[in-house]
């Protein structure tokens, strides 16, 4: 159920160029139930007309209160004013929204790409650390969440562009690699640019794992209302990516449209 919270914002820490926050939610975890994938809508200031859509990175569900982690860069006037808020600060959230992947039980094959690689921690979570992590970043100071990858899966795997950090490459040759010497896991669950998704849905193809990718198209209403982020499916269909995503089976997907 989407229910709109007054959340506060209980921790900030910068990592490298990325914001690490958690917000107290209420009861938003236990009364509407949360999976990864997922994402909030954040009102970011009276003067900006539309929310922000930011993934879910972790959650807790408590009797004292639920809380929500978002990892998040700066990429606009809103995500600024957002990295500006104080802790103690009360921010405007609409969630939990759309739907998120199917990552129970396990292993996976995890790969996340930049800032897409934050919500990816939250399918290691509920994969009962069976899974592996692939990440890819542009470089070593790019790099976040590595040590939380590290406890929470089997194996964390790193490429970078510029090679300052793990393989020097695009991830979806570690994903190839990796599915050459481990063909075992249920699934290949990704999120990140779209050609990377591409790049890796078609490494998945090839070994016949079954692949989930989480799509980013810019939204409105982050409800199915405004119709403006479509998504073209192979069968000539156009979906939703907040109501009918984010996360969608990668066969669904035209990847040339």
């Amino acid at each position: 159920m989407k229910v709109e919270y007054k959340c506060k914002i209980v921790s900030k820490t910068q990592m490298g160029d990325a914001i690490y926050m958690v917000l107290g939610v209420g009861d938003m975890v236990r009364s509407s139930g949360v999976c990864p994938g997922q994402f909030v809508h954040i009102n970011c200031g009276h003067s900006r007309l539309l929310r922000r859509p930011i993934s879910i990175c972790q959650w807790t569900g408590s009797k004292d209160g639920d809380t929500l982690t978002i990892v998040f860069e700066v990429r606009g006037e809103g995500t600024a004013w957002l990295a500006r808020r104080p802790v103690g600060h009360t921010v405007d959230v609409l969630g939990p929204l759309g739907n998120g992947f199917d990552a129970e039980g396990g292993p996976y094959l995890l790969v996340g790409g930049g800032i897409g690689v934050p919500p990816m921690l939250g399918c290691a979570g509920t994969s009962g650390g069976t899974s592996t992590a692939i990440l890819g970043f542009r470089s070593r100071e790019k790099a976040i969440l590595l040590d939380r990858f590290a406890s929470d899966c089997v194996d964390c795997l790193v490429a970078t562009d510029d090679g300052s950090l793990g393989y020097h490459g695009f991830v979806d040759t570690l994903v190839r690699q990796e599915l050459e010497k481990e063909n075992h896991y249920q699934a290949v669950l990704a999120c990140g640019p779209k050609p990377m998704l591409k790049s890796v849905a078609k490494v998945a193809a090839e070994f016949g794992v079954p692949c989930q990718v989480s799509m980013e198209e810019r939204m409105g209403c982050g409800v199915g209302a405004c119709l403006v982020c479509a998504a073209a499916m192979k069968d000539g269909t156009v979906k939703h990516v907040c109501k009918d995503g984010p996360v969608f089976n990668a066969e669904e997907v035209d990847w040339d449209a």
